[in-house]
């Protein structure tokens, strides 16, 4: 479970970012998707650091700008019993 926020300074560029939410949101979880995937293991946490990067980049490239700047709330893992 990731939470996360996005602090965007600029008023138009806010704009764009709501009007790209849907957007972002599947870009965010196809990535995390393939993080999970490749580099996440039951018995570590998974890196925050790594994970941050990755959510900016996405953000950068879906925005094609710089501006808004990625905001992680929490990150959880959860195992379920087999």
């Amino acid at each position: 479970m990731v939470g996360m926020g996005l602090d965007v300074p600029n008023a138009a560029l806010r704009d764009e970012v709501s009007r790209s939410l849907p957007v972002l949101r599947d870009a965010y979880v196809r990535n995390l998707l393939a993080f999970t995937v490749a580099a996440v293991h039951l018995d570590t946490q998974p890196d925050v650091t790594v994970i941050a990067a990755r959510l900016q980049a996405v953000t950068d490239r879906a925005l094609k700008k710089k501006g808004a700047r990625v905001l992680l709330a929490q990150v959880a893992l959860r195992a379920t019993a087999k």
